[in-house]
C-alpha cells in the first residue's frame, strides 16, 4: 500500500487571479496520484481536502464541478471523496500494488531508454520565475498567449493548464512489462527526479530537441531571459513523467503511442524517446552521475 499526500502550493493564487477554479482541484490530484504511480501502485482512493474558512463557496463547487468533469482521467480510482476541514486545497490518497511488483529502479542498466510522456506546460514548478517573466513582459493574464498555436488562448489559460493524470496511460504500458523506473517530474525537474530513480553509479543522457516544448514554456524563457540551464532546473520542458525501460518495451511504448487506435483509447497520448541510461568512465565513488544534455 502506497500513500501520499500534498497541498495545491503557488498554483492557487494563480488560479484565484485568472478566476480559472475548475482546474486547480485536478491539479492536486495529479501531483497525488503521479507521485503514487512511481511506485507501480494503482491509485484506489482519494479525499481532496477544502477549507471553507480560506475559500468562498463559489470557488469551492467550481473546484468540485471540474474534479466530477474530468471523471474520465479519475476512471482507475474507486472512490473519490470531497472533505470541509482546516484546509486550504490539498488531497491524500491511497494506491496498492503487490509486494513482487513494487517498481523501485534496481534493475535498471546502461543502455535502457528514457521514454517522456508530455506534460500540459507549467505543471506545479516554477512560479516565482512566471511571475517575473509576467512582470517583464508587460502583459497581462487576459491577453492572448504570443506564439500560441492552435486554438487561441491567453496567457492566463496557458499558465494554469490542469496537470495531466498519467494513471490509465501508465498502468496500461506497465501491464506490458518492461517497465523499471518511473520519475514523476515535478520541483527540480528532469536535472533532479531522474537520478532518483537510478541505481548508484548510473547516470542518464537526454537527447536534446526530441519532444515539443509548449509555446508557454518558450514564452517565459524569450520574455524572462532565462538561460537554458535555469529553465531545465525549474520547469519541466514538456515533460511530466519519464519511464525507464528496456529497449524492448521502448520500441513497444512508441508503437502504441503513435498507433490511431491507442491514441483514441488514452485520449491523444503521445510518447518521446527523450534519453538513455548511461555510465561515465572513472565513476567509482558510487554517487549518482549528473544527467547531461547531448550537444
Amino acid at each position: 500500500m502506497v500513500w501520499s499526500s500534498y497541498g495545491v502550493g503557488s498554483k492557487l493564487k494563480l488560479a484565484i487571479e485568472t478566476g480559472i477554479y475548475e482546474t486547480i482541484g485536478i491539479d492536486v490530484i495529479a501531483l497525488i496520484v503521479n507521485n503514487i504511480l512511481t511506485f507501480g501502485a494503482k491509485p484506489t482512493y482519494l479525499t481532496l481536502l477544502y477549507s471553507s474558512t480560506l475559500l468562498d463557496d463559489a470557488f469551492c463547487e467550481k473546484v468540485i464541478k471540474g474534479v466530477l468533469d474530468d471523471a474520465d482521467s479519475l476512471a482507475a480510482i474507486k472512490k473519490v471523496n470531497f472533505y470541509f476541514g482546516e484546509y486550504d486545497l490539498g488531497c491524500f490518497a491511497k494506491g496498492i500494488v503487490k509486494k513482487d511488483s513494487v517498481i523501485t529502479g534496481k534493475n535498471i542498466v546502461a543502455g535502457d531508454y528514457l521514454i517522456g510522456l508530455p506534460s500540459s506546460a507549467v505543471h506545479w514548478s516554477g512560479f516565482s520565475l512566471v511571475r517575473r517573466a509576467l512582470a517583464q513582459s508587460g502583459l497581462l493574464l487576459k491577453d492572448p498567449l504570443p506564439g500560441g498555436s492552435g486554438k487561441p488562448i491567453t496567457l492566463g489559460e496557458a499558465l494554469i493548464a490542469p496537470t495531466v493524470i498519467y494513471v490509465k496511460q501508465v498502468l496500461d504500458i506497465i501491464s506490458k512489462g518492461g517497465v523499471k523506473g518511473i520519475a514523476h517530474i515535478t520541483g527540480g525537474d528532469l536535472m533532479d527526479n531522474i537520478p532518483r530513480v537510478l541505481p548508484r553509479g548510473l547516470g542518464a543522457t537526454i537527447y536534446r530537441d526530441t519532444w515539443e516544448v509548449p509555446a508557454v514554456l518558450k514564452w517565459i524563457q524569450e520574455v524572462g531571459r532565462i538561460e537554458d540551464a535555469e529553465m531545465r532546473r525549474t520547469f519541466d520542458m514538456g515533460i511530466g513523467m519519464v519511464l525507464v525501460v528496456s529497449p524492448e518495451a521502448a520500441s513497444r511504448i512508441l508503437q502504441d503511442a503513435t498507433s490511431k487506435t491507442l491514441l483514441e483509447r488514452h485520449g491523444g497520448y503521445l510518447a518521446y524517446t527523450i534519453g538513455e541510461v548511461s555510465t561515465r568512465e572513472g565513476d567509482n565513488d558510487g554517487e549518482h552521475v549528473p544527467i547531461i544534455y547531448d550537444s
